[in-house]
């Protein structure tokens, strides 16, 4: 086995609706999504691939047509599903779930069910794409639990953090986690 790099991408911003799958970019979610093109561009990518969620795939759609490469889905990237139905104070909700790693409200996914989700998805990934560097569209919360089964410090905090979008590029030596290193900046404001 080889070094394979994986680049998460967290989604840039989009647009608010229910339908958590065909949610798009906001027009700002849209320049940043060719920053985000910009920076991926300096980093020799083999593979694009993307959660199923329309505002992940958007975010790195400018790399899959500047490598000329079809994006490929991995349902193990998409967003945690916090509840089944609209919660009253999203903010809380997350709280609760970071606190209590099983807990989950109904019809969604505890800390400990989608982040096992998730590494098990990044393991797939290293797996098939060995030595390869690898874009990653995802999400933050799911984003965030996989880095915390590595290491505890990316934590709720961590990802309160976050930008959107934001990049973090994971180094895997095998299976094992060499390094984790953000890629993201902010574009320069224009006029």
């Amino acid at each position: 086995m080889s070094t394979t790099k994986l680049y998460l991408v967290r989604h840039a911003h989009s647009v608010y609706t229910p339908d958590e799958l065909k949610r798009p970019l906001s027009e700002r979610g849209t320049r940043d999504a060719r920053h985000v093109t910009e920076l991926l561009m300096k980093e020799s990518i083999d593979i694009i691939c993307s959660s199923p969620y329309k505002r992940a795939i958007e975010t790195v759609e400018g790399i899959a047509h500047h490598t000329d490469q079809e994006i490929k889905l991995v349902e193990e990237m998409k967003e945690r599903t916090l509840s089944s139905k609209p919660l009253e104070n999203f903010d809380e909700a997350i709280s609760i779930v970071w606190g209590d790693p099983a807990y989950s409200f109904e019809g969604g996914e505890s800390n400990h069910t989608a982040q096992k989700r998730g590494v098990q998805g990044i393991f797939k990934l290293v797996e098939e794409y060995n030595g390869k560097n690898v874009v990653i569209g995802t999400h933050g919360n799911i984003m965030v639990l996989i880095m915390n089964h590595f290491d505890e410090k990316y934590d709720v905090a961590f990802w309160k953090e976050l930008e959107m979008p934001d990049i973090y590029c994971l180094t895997f030596n095998g299976l094992e986690l060499q390094d984790v290193s953000r890629v993201w900046s902010q574009p320069a404001e224009i006029g």
